[in-house]
């Protein structure tokens, strides 16, 4: 294997340099920012502050809200993690066994995720909208009175469903272009080996795929967590104590509406935790199941 060599030593460095500068700037330089800001009770025009220790971390996590909220975040997390894979990944299959007219299927199923998350919210307000929504109307039929916006558990639903809606297509792309990665050889000897499809998949495809499976995990988890800010934020239609929130969303809230910088800083510092957490058991626990060819 031929090593590239560079004139001078510095010029690594350089190439570095534009990436570890972003990197700095909007992720190392904001968390210090933050986690300093959670030990202050700051005033929010800027006139001052007072250092208050603990105090802002023991009342987020003593506060019933917060517990609630964070409740939420784990059932919401979850279940838009479980569906968009699980969606996703039967999208792929089906799509991997199209032979004619297999390119339109495909566009088809990956055009959703060029839509912003806000974009996103606002399609699935109106797609639950009382007087013209086609949802509402098809619940209806059943005697369900759909109210997003007023009902909290109508709008849980509703951010869940625009939330994994918006998310299917890019687990889709990744479990296609897994499936089609899998040597034709491997798949002809499974068929003659096994004849049950499902057996099949469960105990050959399966397997091969999880390399791409532990990937998104760790994408939809950071997706349902942060990227659905958007959704949420349309959803809510600035009700948010009516209805449900995730602790990204309540930060916000309480950082940028209710002025409350330094209760807001200890939530992000107890989100990072989280995720660090989170992370570290992913690697740890989940990544030994992971079969790379």
């Amino acid at each position: 294997m031929k090593r590239v060599q560079f004139s001078s030593p510095i010029i690594p460095y350089l190439f570095l340099a534009p990436q570890l500068a972003v990197i700095f700037i909007f992720f190392y330089w904001p968390s210090v920012q933050a986690i300093q800001s959670s030990f202050y009770l700051e005033d929010p025009f800027g006139f001052g502050a007072t250092f208050v220790g603990l105090q802002n971390y023991w009342d987020t996590l003593t506060s019933p809200q917060y517990r609630g909220i964070a409740s939420f975040t784990a059932f919401f997390t979850v279940v838009v993690t479980f569906f968009s894979l699980s969606i996703g990944l039967l999208l792929a299959v089906k799509a991997d066994g199209v032979i004619r007219g297999a390119s339109s299927y495909k566009t088809i199923l990956i055009s959703v995720y060029a839509i912003a998350p806000p974009v996103a919210g606002l399609t699935g307000m109106m797609f639950f909208d009382q007087h013209i929504g086609p949802f509402v109307r098809f619940a209806a039929l059943f005697g369900w009175d759909v109210k997003v916006g007023l009902d909290y558990n109508d709008t849980a639903f509703a951010m869940i469903f625009v939330a994994v809606w918006k998310q299917i297509p890019y687990n889709f792309i990744f479990f296609l272009s897994g499936l089609q990665g899998i040597p034709a050889s491997i798949r002809e000897a499974a068929a003659i080996d096994c004849r049950n499809g499902f057996r099949r998949f469960w105990t050959v495809t399966a397997p091969l795929l999880t390399p791409t499976a532990f990937f998104l995990l760790i994408i939809n988890f950071t997706y349902s967590l942060f990227d659905t800010f958007g959704v949420i934020d349309v959803m809510v239609k600035d009700k948010a104590a009516n209805n449900p929130i995730t602790l990204t969303y309540k930060v916000y809230m309480d950082g940028f509406r209710g002025n409350d910088l330094g209760g807001s800083s200890a939530q992000s510092v107890i989100l990072m935790v989280i995720v660090l957490v989170l992370t570290i058991f992913q690697f740890r626990f989940i990544e030994r199941r992971v079969h790379y060819g």
